[in-house]
């Protein structure tokens, strides 16, 4: 039996551009596999659903196409089921894309992607773990977390600068709060302003918040701003689209196989941009966890 793979769809990723590329994406992908099923679906239920669906009826590969918040979900079924996943970029931030060095444009992706099917290019990644959910790139709390649910709340503009633009928002609240972290290596009790926990580097549109972390290295890359004015923060947020931000005084770096994040704090947990829930979070790589295809 040859390849059975699934298309799963979300319109409305990248204000419509998933469902614009779809089409041509899948006219595609059927050039390198012998059977696929569409899933098209606008909510997160309705896509898991489909999704289970599709893996009862024979499934060897599922390839999503949308953005982060697509991905995710591509992540979280197949890690539960051990199925190899492919993403085809079609959101605003494609930070995982990114992350593994894929194009960036949907049908150049989609092109890459047949020529990889066709070699039997895969390799396995790690992937963080919280509680029951899994994540890809970057688990981050406070200053951060605050900027994510403002970018939920906007309509404009598109892309990267929705992020640039809550950031700024975010600065006129800023407060220094309680951080306490454990790892393997011991406890870290600071003031703080934000922490990111990398399985990959990229979070926020390109923003290479963990710029050294590695998918296949069993480790978490963990950042920590610490205790910053909001003039400290405003020094820092031009390096963080180059990664030098971690040469200021301010920020700390850190690896580890497991990271409880804690403090009084009232700060809240997103991971690849989705909401996870208040702290105290307990993450943990979990080395090899998804196969990926591309």
């Amino acid at each position: 039996m040859g390849i059975r793979a699934a298309l799963a769809v979300h319109p409305a990723s990248g204000h419509g551009a998933a469902g614009r590329a779809s089409g041509v994406v899948a006219e595609k992908l059927r050039t390198a596999v012998d059977h696929l099923t569409m899933v098209e679906a606008n909510s997160i239920e309705e896509s898991r659903a489909l999704m289970v669906r599709a893996r009862d009826a024979g499934l060897d590969l599922l390839v999503v196409l949308g953005g982060d918040g697509s991905a995710h979900q591509g992540v979280q079924f197949c890690a539960e089921h051990d199925v190899p996943l492919a993403v085809v970029p079609a959101g605003t931030g494609n930070d995982l894309v990114r992350a593994l060095g894929f194009p960036m444009e949907s049908l150049a992706a989609a092109d890459s992607l047949v020529e990889a099917i066709g070699a039997g290019r895969r390799r396995r990644i790690d992937l963080g773990r919280v509680g029951d959910e899994w994540f890809a790139s970057v688990l981050c709390a406070g200053f951060d977390s605050a900027v994510n649910e403002r970018v939920n709340r906007m309509r404009w503009p598109h892309g990267p600068r929705r992020y640039d633009l809550a950031i700024l928002a975010e600065l006129a609240a800023l407060r220094p709060k309680p951080l306490v972290l454990d790892t393997e290596d011991g406890r870290v009790e600071l003031d703080a302003t934000l922490v990111a926990v990398g399985n990959t580097a990229y979070y926020g549109g390109g923003i290479p918040v963990c710029p050294d972390a590695d998918p296949a290295d069993g480790l978490l890359d963990v950042t920590i701003v610490g205790k910053a004015s909001r003039l400290d923060l405003v020094r820092i947020l031009p390096s963080l689209r180059t990664g030098k931000h971690v040469e200021h005084p301010a920020v700390r770096t850190m690896r580890a196989r497991r990271v409880s994040v804690g403090g009084d704090n009232g700060w809240v947990a997103y991971a690849d941009g989705e909401r996870i829930g208040p702290l105290p979070q307990a993450v943990e790589c979990v080395p090899g966890a998804l196969e990926i295809v591309g």
